[in-house]
């Protein structure tokens, strides 16, 4: 999961528990999302990294691109 892109689905932000879509193992999961240490507010749309996964379904992202 660690290094995978995703597509925000639901705004990740502090005191937030947002969403996203990630491409694995064939397919397309949703995840719950939560922002990075240090990451702001990230908008739906906006492409992230995974950095860290707890597993079964928790994400920590980041946004992929400067922007």
């Amino acid at each position: 999961m660690v290094g995978l892109l995703g597509r925000v689905t639901g705004t990740v932000g502090p005191g937030l528990v947002g969403e996203v879509i990630v491409r694995i193992r064939g397919g397309a999961e949703h995840f719950l999302a939560h922002p990075a240490p240090g990451t702001g507010r990230i908008e739906t749309g906006t492409v992230v990294t995974v950095v860290e996964h707890l597993p079964p379904r928790t994400v920590y992202v980041m946004a992929a691109y400067d922007g």
